[in-house]
């Protein structure tokens, strides 16, 4: 056996003491994983796809869904907590849910202040916001989409500048006419504005002049006064004197990643067409805990989101997420964020929450919807939303701000 040599000796006495130092030396922290804990009952619930045919347009159409006898939904609208709201009224073949939720809450708001309720006209409101797509089209040279859609504070900016009348005083219906709709009001405008881009002609005053003309012919022409009470008004005089609402006091919520938290941002759709940037963003389990908390307080909400769903069904009522799209523990931040920038979860439709329920595991929403498919179940203009559909597809919501006042101590002042 050879000796071994000092160098042998050398060599075993540094790994040691590095070893030793290594050991002794501040450890690496090793992030922790996020886990999420999921019952067996959550596993072993499945919804399993099947196709059904539905009507649209008067064409037999599939459509992706899965067999919603079986959920266990609320029997009744009478075990809703419910608020002060007019019975349903559809916006039929317009895209006007925007201002048909809004002025609904709009009327809850009236009387939950303290004001007889009064039914307000909607086509008033989308009167003077086609005018205003209008001017902001010629302003930006034709650099603006112009829609039927937009957004709940859309209603405040017109309101601010129009005031508002009551749906006796301007139905938006000529005579002879009992519903509304707007193909033909669009694809006129439409086609006046590309004629007004592709020539170069951007004379704003005329051009509002001859867009007040295509209202003026689809829609009839607004009032300039109402007659309240023995008073001649102004639309907003009427707002200011008599309504009262509070404009200023409405706040929006949105929940998306791509924005700091608690602070404030732009909704990045299409229908947000002026770019506003006066959405306050908040992570998904403060939204949706303002939402129930405004709601349980007496409050109720204008809500928007998205309804191409397998999960929901005018003929079934209600609008929930089924196991085959993800399981409702795993609904989360990032799921919705990843719906949203995937171009599944679209700003579709605009309603109003005016009721809920809790119980058997579950909280559910009382929807008041002006669109088709409302009328197609046992409830005519309502849908049930439930906890799961809200927490993963509802993208925005606008509410009194004395409702979130908590939520919005969040915010640093400036907002």
């Amino acid at each position: 056996m050879k000796k071994a040599s000092p160098l042998y000796f050398f060599c075993l006495l540094m790994v040691s003491l590095n070893l030793l130092f290594i050991s002794c030396g501040k450890k690496e922290e090793v992030a922790e994983k996020p886990v999420k804990q999921i019952s067996d009952k959550a596993l072993q619930e499945k919804n399993v796809a099947v196709y059904k045919t539905r009507e649209v347009g008067g064409k037999a159409r599939k459509h992706l869904s899965f067999d919603l006898s079986q959920v266990d939904k609320p029997a009744s609208l009478k075990e809703f907590v419910q608020y002060f709201h007019f019975p349903p009224i559809r916006q039929h073949r317009t895209g006007t849910c925007w201002c048909f939720s809004t002025t609904s809450f709009f009327e809850s708001e009236t009387k939950r202040l303290g004001k007889d309720p009064v039914k307000l006209s909607e086509l008033y409101t989308v009167y003077w916001e086609f005018v205003e797509k209008a001017r902001h089209f010629i302003r930006k040279k034709g650099d603006s989409f112009v829609a039927h859609g937009s957004e709940h504070n859309a209603v405040i900016r017109q309101m601010k500048k129009y005031g508002a009348v009551r749906a006796s005083d301007y139905t938006g219906l000529l005579s002879g006419q009992t519903e509304h709709d707007h193909g033909k009001l669009l694809q006129e405008i439409r086609n006046y504005l590309q004629f007004c881009k592709d020539n170069g002609y951007w004379d704003e005053e005329k051009a509002i002049s001859y867009v007040k003309s295509i209202l003026n012919k689809h829609l009839g022409k607004p009032p300039e006064t109402i007659e309240v009470d023995g008073r001649t008004l102004a639309p907003k005089e009427y707002l200011d004197t008599v309504l009262q609402l509070p404009l200023d006091d409405y706040v929006a919520f949105i929940s998306f990643k791509s924005l700091p938290f608690y602070t404030k941002g732009e909704f990045k759709v299409p229908d947000n067409w002026w770019h506003s940037k006066e959405y306050h963003n908040v992570p998904l389990d403060d939204f949706y805990s303002a939402l129930v908390d405004t709601i349980k307080s007496g409050y109720t909400a204008a809500i928007g989101g998205d309804i191409s769903e397998p999960g929901i069904s005018g003929e079934d009522d209600v609008a929930i997420v089924p196991t085959f799209d993800i399981p409702q523990k795993l609904i989360d931040q990032d799921s919705r964020e990843f719906r949203f920038t995937n171009r599944t979860s679209t700003d579709d439709h605009a309603i109003h929450v005016v009721g809920y329920k809790e119980g058997d595991g579950h909280a559910w929403f009382l929807i008041k919807d002006s669109g088709s498919s409302a009328q197609k179940g046992q409830f005519k203009g309502y849908y049930l939303y439930r906890d799961d559909y809200v927490k993963l597809k509802i993208l925005t919501f606008m509410v009194h701000k004395d409702a979130v006042a908590s939520l919005l101590g969040k915010f640093p002042k400036e907002y």
